[in-house]
């Protein structure tokens, strides 16, 4: 009797090279991918924080060599108080600095706070309205407290606009603004000196140059709907500096201050950053912060950093306060570590299953001969 060979075709596997290669690729990214995916959640963790990010981004770039170098730069430019600044910072850190150094800026710093130096910044802030320390700063509010410099500013624009010459509309529009809560501030014994020592800053940092093209834009878009700007440049044509009450009168017809919500908190974060922090920290959180949402990420990290806080922006820049774009490269990190993770694992598994499969067809194909072995011989 005459045996049929039957000869089973096994289940052709498919290569495990390409897919181990595949693997290890993934692995080597996984490595340099997985530890900044892990650093990102860690910030999406403390996104709400904008000191905990300053802290985050500091972290392994602060050193002794860079706040010298900083504190340097800073004496040059002659700004003692951005030099105080890294030194508070370094001392919070735990950074050594050469007490020489040190010594020198204390030294700036009791310059910078001498009788003579403090009343030309007084006069200075009073009569242009542009500060550039608390003692112009004083100048500056006290001008605008008595109205006399919001009414010089609101004059002075109008009078551009009568002979033709370009109108700073951000800096009447604040004038104006100014004009008609500072009666209020009056009323309220000083319960609205925050947000008018805001406008007077953001008044000065827009004539200064210093207010960022974005928070520009915003505040002007804010202004929309609060300033009736056609009958404001009559009425301030008709007052002068000498006639107070017509320029009050004339802003507040002119302007809708129930209205201007989202001014009045902008100005109270730019109140909030000069308490806690100084007006320089003010005028330089109002030239990075883009919008008024990151002037009040300003606010709150002055309230934790203080004195700090101008070399924590000098440093980060916009870090810790351009949350929509932080967060969202973060995002990417995290979601590139996930898929390295995955797409390794899913490698894995098909080599795994390919590996299998080949030795699966192995066993089948020694089986057979075996068979066909055995049936020879029958």
């Amino acid at each position: 009797m005459q045996v049929a060979r039957v000869r089973a075709r096994p289940v052709r596997a498919r290569r495990v090279g390409p897919v181990l290669v595949l693997a290890a690729l993934l692995a080597a990214a996984a490595v340099y991918v997985v530890p900044r995916g892990i650093e990102a959640q860690h910030i999406l963790a403390i996104e709400d924080d904008p000191s905990a990010v300053a802290s985050h981004l500091l972290d392994g770039n602060f050193d002794a060599a860079l706040a010298q170098r900083e504190i340097e730069a800073a004496l040059a430019a002659k700004d003692p108080d951005l030099a105080q600044s890294f030194v508070d910072l370094s001392a919070q850190r735990q950074v050594a600095l050469d007490p020489a150094l040190i010594e020198q800026v204390n030294a700036a710093v009791a310059d910078a706070g001498s009788a003579r130096a403090v009343t030309e910044s007084f006069a200075l802030g009073l009569f242009t309205g542009e500060p550039n320390d608390m003692a112009g700063l004083a100048g500056t509010a006290l001008g605008d407290l008595f109205v006399f410099g919001d009414i010089r500013d609101a004059v002075r624009e109008v009078s551009r606009m009568a002979s033709g010459q370009p109108v700073d509309e951000v800096v009447l529009g604040l004038s104006a603004i100014g004009l008609a809560i500072t009666a209020g501030t009056y009323a309220t014994l000083g319960a609205g000196a925050p947000a008018r020592v805001g406008l007077s800053l953001a008044k000065a940092a827009r004539k200064t140059g210093r207010l960022s093209a974005d928070l520009t834009a915003s505040i002007s878009r804010m202004m929309r709907g609060v300033v009736d700007w056609g009958g404001l440049n009559k009425a301030i044509a008709g007052a002068s500096i000498a006639q107070p009450q017509l320029a009050i009168r004339a802003a507040r017809e002119s302007v809708k201050v129930e209205r201007a919500g989202g001014l009045m908190h902008l100005a109270r974060d730019v109140g909030r950053v000069q308490s806690k922090a100084g007006t320089k920290a003010a005028l330089d959180g109002l030239k990075i912060a883009g919008s008024p949402r990151q002037m009040a990420r300003v606010a709150k990290l002055a309230e934790k950093e203080g004195s700090r806080t101008r070399a924590i922006l000098k440093l980060v820049g916009g870090g810790a306060l351009a949350l929509t774009m932080f967060t969202f490269n973060t995002s990417l990190w995290l979601l590139g570590a996930l898929f390295t993770l995955v797409a390794f694992v899913s490698s894995l598994k098909s080599a795994t299953e390919r590996g299998t499969q080949r030795f699966i067809n192995y066993r089948k194909r020694r089986r057979l001969r075996r068979y066909e072995a055995l049936t020879v011989r029958a």
